[in-house]
């Protein structure tokens, strides 16, 4: 390597090759006014991938991390047969956005197992739905913790916090326009 050059050390990454079709699918994609910030910086990537950079030059012109470079050309590269196959079947472009728009999508995240059955959940609403009068309690609006303490009492729940139940409030409250929507006349 000369003393001039602007290539770094170690190994390459593997170039991405994409069909001109594919390459036509990704500029219609960064240049979509409804795609999401994050669908055009991994448009970015593929496309800077496509074009020979390495993950160190992608990741610094576009102000990324390199191991994110790296894993959405990783996320490209297994993906390039499937993509290839729904190009070669499907003579639509539609098909071919929504393949490489799922391939760029974030992955399933399963998240924390829920605390509370579905069951559970719709009784601890229907609390949060009724007047807290009708529990014998002197107040007009349920706040967390008497909802949190009457969900336990009624052996809905074995435990709850108050934020959780809380939650539950927010979303028990009546999405409908608190004024009518037509005039009265």
């Amino acid at each position: 390597m000369s003393a001039g050059s602007s290539t770094m050390a170690g190994p390459q990454p593997t170039v991405i090759e994409l069909s001109d079709r594919q390459q036509r699918v990704l500029k219609q994609l960064l240049r979509r006014q409804t795609s999401t910030q994050r669908l055009v910086r991994r448009v970015s990537i593929i496309l800077a991938a496509a074009d020979g950079s390495n993950n160190e030059q992608i990741a610094k012109r576009l102000g990324l991390h390199r191991e994110s470079v790296r894993q959405w050309r990783e996320r490209w590269l297994s993906a390039a047969a499937g993509l290839a196959a729904v190009e070669a079947k499907e003579s639509d472009d539609k098909s071919l956005v929504e393949a490489i728009a799922a391939v760029l999508a974030d992955a399933y995240r399963s998240g924390a197992p829920s605390c509370f059955s579905a069951a559970q959940i719709v009784q601890i609403i229907a609390v949060a739905c009724e007047e807290p009068q009708a529990s014998g309690l002197p107040i007009t609006h349920w706040t967390p913790q008497e909802l949190a303490d009457e969900v336990v009492k009624r052996n809905i729940v074995e435990s709850i916090s108050a934020r959780s139940a809380g939650r539950f409030l927010k979303r028990g409250r009546s999405q409908a326009a608190s004024e009518p929507l037509l005039a009265e006349f």
